[in-house]
């Protein structure tokens, strides 16, 4: 018992770590992302020119999941967002390692599916931390610090 506190509390303790990518490696690794998403703001300023076969990941951290307005998503993604997935580093990271398998974890379902075939193998809390920096409270910050300068 000892034991499993003890590596339950060094996983946490490795969370943090996991958590923190590095942006200018994610913006890099973006490119394996943009055949079907694009990064464009809510103001229409494009970041990342990309396809729309995937929901626009602007403002993606944090949000729930299966909720862009317009956006036709599967079924069991925008099931998941009403049970209550948003998207954060270690949800981001599981799902676009196996979206599929993911999705039939979190659903408890063995037959839920995803419209995402793509498997990210490497690079995915990168990739977060360069969407991280792109979404409507970023955007708040930087005209809050242009006012203030």
């Amino acid at each position: 018992m000892k034991l499993m506190t003890a590596v339950a509390a060094l996983g946490l303790l490795a969370a943090p770590a996991f958590a923190e990518g590095d942006p200018d490696k994610g913006e890099k690794g973006f490119n394996k992302c943009k055949s079907c998403h694009m990064v464009v703001s809510d103001a229409g300023d494009v970041i990342i020119k990309g396809g729309k076969t995937g929901p626009n990941l602007w403002g993606v951290v944090g949000r729930t999941a299966g909720s862009v307005e317009g956006f036709n998503y599967g079924d069991d993604i925008v099931a998941a967002g009403e049970q209550g997935l948003a998207w954060d580093a270690e949800s981001f990271a599981a799902y676009t390692a196996d979206p599929k398998g993911f999705l039939r974890e979190y659903l408890d379902d063995s037959k839920a599916k995803s419209k995402m075939s793509f498997r990210l193998k490497k690079g995915a809390e990168d990739i977060y931390a360069f969407l991280a920096q792109h979404g409507p409270a970023e955007a708040e910050t930087a005209s809050e610090d242009a006012a203030t300068n």
